[in-house]
C-alpha cells in the first residue's frame, strides 16, 4: 500500500543508539526528516552526526516544537525524560514514537494516558526486538497459519553485553533508566501479548538483582518475571551478561510453545551454527523445520506513517503499548531485590 503524502518527522533526545533504526526506519517508510535537536553531545550524537550527516540540528528544542511541518516526534533522550518530552510534543499537535522505557513511573503513565486521551496523538513505543527483527514477523506468519496451534506459553530471553566502559553515568541511576524491567523487559511483555492474544495479564512474581558489579549499586544486571494472562503463561529473563567472546550484543531468543508444537527464534546468531542472523526452528506433529527469515518484511514504520496519515492503528494499538507498560513499570514496582543492589527507592 502506498499513499501519496508521509509525514514530516524530526527528532528529540539522541542519548541512545535505539535512535539510529527508529529514524533509519521512518526513513525507508517515506517520511521526510525536518531536523532534531538534543540537549547535549555525546558519542551517541557524534554516530548520529555520522549517520545522518546532511540534517539540520534545531538551536532549541522550542524551536523545533514550534515548526508546524513538523508531524511525528522521535525521541531516545534518557528514559527519565521521555515522558515529559512526549508529553510537549503531543500538546504541540505532535504525534510520538519513542524508545522502549517510553516512561518510567506510574505518575508518568497516567500523564501520558491523559495527554493521548486530550490531544488524540498518538504515543508510540518502537519494541525493537519485535519490530526490527524479521524472524519474529516470520514466527507470526506461522502461528497465524495455524501451525503450532493455540499459543500457550512464551519465553523471552533478553541478555545484553554491559559495555561497562562506554555507559554514561545516566545508565547506572535507578532513577534515570528506571530499572532492568522497566526497560529490558518491556520487549519480552510486548511479545507474550502479542503471540497470546491477551488484552490484559498479571504479573505472577518479578526479582531484580546485582550478582556481578557490586561497585555500580544502582545497576541491576539481572531480572526476571513470570506472567499469566487467560490460558497462556510466560516467563522473561534479562541480563547484563553476555560475554566478550560472543560476535554480537546479545543472544536473544524467543521459545513460543502451541497445543500443536514450539517455535525457537535465535534472533541475532545461532551459536557455532548456521550464519547471519533470524533463525527459526519449528517443531509440530507434522515436521521439523528450520528457517532463514532474514528476508522477511518488517511492517511497523511503514504502518506507523500510515497510521499517522489515516488515524489508524495498524502498526500497534494505543491499547496494547499502555498495557505493556504498565506491566512492565509493576514488574519493576514489585519484584524481590538480591545480590549488592542499592536500597529500594
Amino acid at each position: 500500500m502506498k499513499f501519496s503524502q508521509y509525514p514530516n518527522i524530526a527528532v528529540i533526545g539522541v542519548e541512545h543508539r535505539h535512535i539510529y533504526g527508529m529514524l533509519e526506519g521512518m526513513i525507508a517508510a517515506g517520511c521526510k526528516v525536518s531536523g532534531w535537536w538534543t540537549e547535549s553531545s555525546n558519542v551517541v550524537t557524534e554516530g548520529f552526526v555520522k549517520r545522518f550527516p546532511t540534517l539540520k540540528r534545531f538551536n532549541t528544542k522550542q524551536e523545533l516544537l514550534d515548526n508546524q511541518d513538523i508531524q511525528v516526534v522521535l525521541i531516545a533522550d534518557i528514559p527519565s525524560r521521555r515522558a515529559g518530552l512526549a508529553i510537549e510534543a503531543m500538546n504541540h499537535g505532535k504525534d510520538v514514537m519513542t524508545d522502549k522505557p517510553g516512561c518510567i513511573s506510574e505518575e508518568e503513565l497516567i500523564a501520558l494516558k491523559k495527554t493521548v486521551f486530550e490531544t488524540k496523538k498518538f504515543w508510540s513505543i518502537d519494541f525493537s526486538e519485535r519490530f526490527e527483527v524479521p524472524a519474529v514477523s516470520y514466527a507470526g506468519e506461522l502461528i497465524k497459519a495455524g501451525e503450532i496451534g493455540t499459543v500457550i506459553q512464551t519465553i523471552g530471553l533478553g541478555p545484553h553485553r554491559l559495555n561497562l566502559a562506554t555507559r554514561p553515568n545516566w545508565f547506572f541511576d535507578p532513577k534515570s533508566y528506571g530499572g532492568i524491567l522497566c526497560d529490558i523487559a518491556s520487549h519480552q511483555i510486548d511479545q507474550f501479548l502479542h503471540f497470546t492474544n491477551s488484552i490484559s495479564a498479571e504479573i505472577v512474581t518479578s526479582s531484580v538483582a546485582n550478582y556481578a558489579n557490586p561497585s555500580h549499586v544502582g545497576l541491576e544486571d539481572f531480572g526476571e518475571v513470570v506472567l499469566q494472562s487467560n490460558g497462556s503463561h510466560g516467563y522473561i529473563r534479562v541480563d547484563w551478561y553476555t560475554a566478550d567472546a560472543l560476535p554480537t550484543w546479545g543472544d536473544g531468543r524467543l521459545f513460543i510453545l502451541g497445543t500443536r508444537g514450539t517455535i525457537e527464534i535465535r534472533k541475532y546468531i545461532d551459536i557455532a551454527g548456521r550464519t547471519g542472523t533470524d533463525h527459526v526452528l519449528m517443531v509440530n506433529n507434522e515436521r521439523v523445520s528450520y528457517f532463514d527469515a532474514s528476508k522477511t518484511k518488517l511492517n511497523y514504520f511503514f504502518n506507523f506513517s500510515n497510521d499517522v496519515m489515516n488515524r489508524t492503528e495498524a502498526s500497534c494499538s494505543q491499547a496494547h503499548t499502555f498495557l505493556v507498560t504498565e506491566l512492565a513499570l509493576k514488574s519493576q514496582k514489585m519484584a524481590s531485590r538480591l545480590g549488592f543492589l542499592s536500597p529500594k527507592n
